[in-house]
């Protein structure tokens, strides 16, 4: 019995070029499933496998609005035996995911929680930045309102420069824009940053400039995944 954490596709890119066909033998052993929304893993799981029969499948939905007191419950079939899966939307379970409280939940309990090879953007994004792989953050969404949002750049700004550590941070998609125009408006023009869209699908954008090379011309961004990362 294992808890497998289980890696999405960060877009339609095919699951041969992010994904080992060891994960799919583990998928098809397993037949109960925490996900964050059971209509996207029941077709992650078709696509896996089109001989899997979601009918004999159990889902339990582990979201923003699942009740902190449910959590515990969900590993029930584990408690008496059973391996279970964790699916995140897209990319790895618990990386900027609930399913890390799933995954506390099973520590405390001892049971063995075994993460599969896939892909997280936030990961690829660095690997693909040039900039310090050693030490860096990542500090999830900034704040939606203006001065708490510039104030934040310009903590992970500071923090950037004085301590050579990689500052990287997401946006909701249609909120991208503005995120870029704040940066480089209160950001220094020495500043770098990479823009890093759509990773691994074929309209994937990874760039690296200075803040006053990206005033030159931003890069359109509305709608689609991006993650940024600040340094010297």
């Amino acid at each position: 019995m294992a808890i497998y954490l289980i890696p999405n596709t960060l877009g339609e890119s095919p699951l041969q070029n992010v994904l080992p066909a060891h994960n799919a033998d583990i998928i098809r052993s397993i037949k109960h499933f925490i996900v964050e929304d059971v209509r996207t893993a029941r077709r992650f799981l078709k696509k896996v496998d089109k001989a899997i029969d979601i009918d004999t499948l159990t889902f339990y939905t582990l979201n923003q609005h699942t009740r902190p007191e449910e959590i515990a419950s969900f590993l029930n079939p584990a408690r008496q035996g059973l391996s279970m899966g964790i699916i995140s939307e897209a990319g790895c379970p618990a990386i900027a995911d609930p399913g890390a409280d799933v995954v506390a939940i099973a520590q405390r309990e001892n049971m063995d929680v075994v993460p599969l090879v896939g892909p997280s953007s936030i990961l690829l994004a660095l690997m693909a930045s040039g900039f310090n792989g050693q030490s860096f953050a990542f500090v999830g969404y900034l704040p939606v309102k203006p001065e708490e949002r510039i104030k934040a750049l310009k903590r992970l700004e500071a923090r950037a420069l004085a301590e050579s550590q990689s500052q990287l941070f997401i946006e909701t998609p249609y909120r991208n824009r503005k995120m870029l125009e704040d940066i480089c408006a209160h950001c220094q023009p020495n500043t770098r940053l990479c823009v890093a869209a759509d990773i691994t699908l074929e309209t994937e954008y990874i760039k690296t400039k200075t803040i006053r090379e990206w005033k030159k011309q931003l890069p359109e961004l509305d709608k689609r995944p991006a993650i940024f990362i600040l340094y010297k």
